[in-house]
């Protein structure tokens, strides 16, 4: 870039900042108390909001789809026929936390959101929380806070932004759905002792050989669904994706692999050592969000219904396609085919020949 091109994008900076503190200045009109405690002036109407992870991204989805002007991550290809047309539209600008591109001062600006809202809790790091003040500082947004540590915390953070959004009633609608989905599979799991429950093990990553520790927030599906996470051990970083090796993974002999990446299933089916596992295999459904992690959303609240049926079905029995479709109706407000609903478990793993419309596969090993 020449000197002159850095001159006048600096320019263009600085004047576009300007223009933003000033209009900003006009319309703050109340003090809100974020879930950092930190008092914080806000516009009195908002209408336009930026999310800087995921996490806070996929809440807009659901509460204020109409308000959201950008994105951290793009859709995938097919995902506008579970959420419409208009979001997988927006601008992708990157976020704070997480994997993807980092969220630049220039993008915000060009976005000219009201507010923007971030995530804390005791899985983000005090630095990602230092680096979301400090960006939105710079460019004049108001950032406000929103704790999202599990599913349990969902409802809350509903209730919480629809009161900053004026969407109270929607809220309350979409917290109240996931406080029951969560007491019904607590009391179907409750009782369980360790000894009986089943034994998961967490695959990720084209290999399978990416896990989670059974402490991890990556793996909270598994706890609230009463699974067995197999790998035991205190979580080393917010990103999770602990590596093992087969060897760790034929040695605790799950009863259950919940397979993350479709590309790794030709292995696990057809290749060496593998098939010494006698496992049934579950192929989490991603659209337009994954149902269990990655990110962390309130499709939780769907996936752990869906997961404790699979490993407990006489205990949780399901219509799984009735559930689904109330689910998409309620968060998404869009109408499920049963088209749409078998390609939600289409699998389609590099290497395998055609489409396997099966959640759950069993695979009973070599013999």
């Amino acid at each position: 870039m020449s000197s002159v091109q850095s001159v006048w994008r600096f320019w263009a900076f600085s004047v576009g900042l300007t223009l933003l503190l000033l209009a900003t200045s006009e319309v703050m009109a109340k003090s809100v108390t974020d879930m950092l405690g930190r008092t914080v002036e806000v516009p009195d109407r908002i209408e336009r909001v930026v999310g800087a992870a995921p996490p806070i991204t996929s809440l807009m989805f659901a509460l204020a789809p109409e308000a959201l002007v950008g994105l951290n991550m793009p859709f995938a290809a097919g995902d506008e026929r579970f959420i419409g047309t208009r979001l997988p539209a927006l601008p992708v600008v990157g976020g704070i936390l997480g994997h993807g591109r980092r969220m630049q001062p220039e993008s915000i600006l060009e976005l000219r959101p009201d507010v923007a809202l971030a995530l804390t809790g005791s899985i983000v790091p005090q630095a990602s929380i230092d680096e979301t003040i400090r960006l939105f500082k710079q460019v004049g947004v108001p950032v406000v806070f929103v704790t999202l540590d599990t599913l349990a915390d969902w409802p809350q953070a509903f209730q919480f932004v629809g009161q900053l959004l004026g969407k109270e009633t929607r809220a309350q609608e979409l917290g109240s759905y996931i406080t029951e989905a969560m007491a019904r599979v607590t009391q179907a799991v409750a009782d369980i002792p360790e000894s009986s429950r089943k034994r998961v093990y967490y695959a990720q990553g084209r290999d399978g050989l990416a896990t989670e520790c059974d402490t991890s927030f990556h793996a909270q599906g598994i706890r609230w669904a009463g699974g067995y996470n197999v790998h035991r051990c205190p979580s080393s970083s917010y990103m999770g994706m602990e590596a093992v090796s087969l060897e760790q993974v034929l040695a605790y002999a799950p009863q259950v692999v919940i397979v993350q990446d479709n590309s790794f299933l030709p292995r696990f089916q057809e290749h060496g050592p593998w098939r010494r596992l006698q496992a049934q295999v579950l192929t989490v459904p991603k659209s337009p969000l994954n149902w269990l992690d990655r990110p962390a959303s309130f499709m939780l609240a769907l996936g752990i219904q869906w997961l404790t049926h699979e490993l407990y079905p006489e205990r949780f029995p399901l219509d799984l396609k009735g559930t689904t479709q109330a689910f998409y109706a309620r968060f998404f407000g869009v109408t499920l085919t049963d088209a749409d609903f078998d390609s939600l478990f289409a699998v389609q793993g590099e290497g395998a020949a055609g489409s396997m419309h099966q959640h759950s596969l069993h695979h009973h090993g070599a013999e």
